[in-house]
């Protein structure tokens, strides 16, 4: 069962997933794996999922539109996943809306509105990260999602390959 907690800022995460992790990378490489749309499809989504379009203005009022595909026994299966910058503080704070959309960023039925919260903060082995994904239950496969895409991250940074 979730319990309603408040993460200091009035945000109530009873139905979020929160994951923290600290990155052995440095704050500014982090920011830019969250904000640059191409370091973004390097490690967003599952195992065996493709980015193909990553465009994201990281700017307030900017818009997201993410494209992530997944082979399956019928063929490939296209998600879209559309939204805006709410806060873009750089290098430390990225909140942004998100939903299910179509290809053209028109939400769909199912695609109800979440927020999506980025915490990053300096420390002496890297960079300590807080993701709060308000709008999806803890146990939700949403939840499973974003530890793997993290896992996926973490061999990104780990990678030695300079982003820039």
């Amino acid at each position: 069962m979730n319990h309603p907690t408040d993460t200091g800022d009035g945000t109530d995460t009873t139905d979020a997933v929160v994951i923290e992790r600290t990155l052995d990378a440095p704050i500014d490489l982090v920011w830019r794996m969250w904000t640059d749309g191409p370091e973004f499809a390097r490690w967003y989504g599952p195992p065996g999922a493709s980015i193909p379009i990553a465009d994201i203005d990281a700017r307030v009022g900017g818009r997201r539109r993410v494209c992530m595909e997944i082979t399956t026994s019928d063929g490939p299966l296209r998600m879209w996943f559309g939204g805006e910058h709410r806060t873009v503080d750089a290098p430390t704070l990225l909140v942004y809306s998100e939903q299910i959309t179509d290809e053209h960023g028109a939400p769909t039925p199912d695609g109800h509105l979440t927020e999506v919260r980025v915490e990053l903060s300096a420390v002496d082995d890297g960079t300590h990260m807080v993701m709060t994904h308000v709008g999806i239950p803890s146990d939700s496969p949403g939840a499973t999602g974003w530890t793997m895409a993290f896992d996926k991250l973490t061999a990104a940074l780990a990678s030695g390959r300079d982003p820039s």
